[in-house]
């Protein structure tokens, strides 16, 4: 089976000071052309270092430890900038999540857009203008013409977005890396934005992977759903199958945590604490500090990412006894479904 993504035992590291942090630890995942992966977790568990890791955007403090992303067939770490630089916009892309920190201040929308546009296309300069308006009409932009003229500070949060998004659209990367890419959107555009995203998918082929806090989205747009906690994996599934069939208690925390229409009137399930500082990471498993089911053994030693039922992977003690005792459920395969 071919991939276009293989991050295999990934480990991404930050310096402070004369130390160095683990901020993602060990992370391996694969992802085919026209596959969509969502990654879920809350704000501090590495999903965005991990974007950043394959983009080659980590920064001076930031570097790859440990471990191998092949895209294409071809390990990107340690390869020169000059080469990264080849592939960012044109073959993979990304939303970042602050678009006002990632757009220049001083320059206008349309100069931004022309210039990545002309860098990866061999359009002249007329016709990168009409894409690029094109482009900003697609992301639902009034009065795109206009758009093109203005400075990133004029805008507001959302139209800062739907620019970002419609600059990592406009090459038709084979990656797209979306990092909270509906966050300061209406629903309406939000829906138009993941139309878009499918669209691009379909048509070239196109792998994604997103970056979200809504499961809302993830259940929407993705193929398959990575849960991240203090810079690990600790449960990777089908969609269909984590939604249906959670087993770490973090996922069940989260899928428990959102809003249900025949819940009116109920309070929501929290998940007590916060995740841990990655200079300060508990022994065990890291998330036995906030788990109600945690035993002794938990507390002591962790656990690794094991395979419960066929490509259903979870890092929990306790998951991994109850699926030992449990038979597992044939694969309709294997019953001549």
């Amino acid at each position: 089976m071919t991939y276009l993504l293989e991050i295999d035992r990934l480990q991404t590291v930050f310096r402070t000071g004369q130390e160095e942090v683990i901020s993602v630890d060990e992370i391996s995942f694969k992802l085919k052309p026209g596959e969509t992966i969502g990654i879920v977790g809350e704000s501090g568990c590495g999903k965005s270092v991990t974007s950043l890791s394959v983009m080659g955007l980590l920064g001076q403090n930031g570097r790859i430890k440990q471990g191998e992303i092949r895209f294409d067939g071809s390990n990107l770490v340690d390869r020169p900038e000059s080469e990264l630089r080849r592939l960012r916009g044109k073959d993979m892309s990304m939303i970042f999540q602050e678009p006002m920190s990632s757009l220049n201040p001083v320059l206008t929308i349309g100069n931004q857009l022309l210039e990545m546009i002309r860098q990866h296309t061999s359009l002249s300069r007329k016709e990168a203008k009409a894409y690029a308006i094109q482009m900003l009409r697609k992301v639902g932009l009034p009065r795109a013409e206009d758009v093109m003229d203005v400075y990133p500070h004029t805008l507001s949060g959302g139209m800062r977005q739907r620019i970002m998004i419609a600059m990592a659209l406009s090459c038709k990367p084979k990656l797209l890396i979306a990092d909270e890419p509906t966050t300061a959107l209406d629903v309406t555009i939000q829906a138009q934005i993941l139309a878009l995203m499918k669209e691009l998918r379909e048509e070239s082929g196109a792998a994604i992977m997103l970056i979200t806090h809504d499961l809302g989205v993830v259940a929407e747009m993705a193929d398959k759903v990575v849960v991240m906690y203090a810079g690990q994996i600790v449960e990777e599934a089908d969609v269909f199958t984590l939604f249906r069939e959670p087993q770490h208690p973090y996922t069940k925390g989260l899928l428990n945590s959102i809003p249900r229409v025949e819940g009116e009137g109920e309070r929501l399930t929290a998940i007590p604490g916060t995740v841990p500082s990655i200079q300060r990471m508990p022994s065990g498993c890291r998330f036995h500090t906030r788990c109600t089911l945690a035993t002794e053994r938990c507390q002591q030693q962790q656990p690794d990412l094991q395979a419960i039922d066929h490509e259903h992977l979870v890092r929990c003690w306790v998951a991994q006894e109850q699926a030992a005792v449990q038979p597992l459920i044939p694969h309709p395969q294997e019953v001549g479904v």
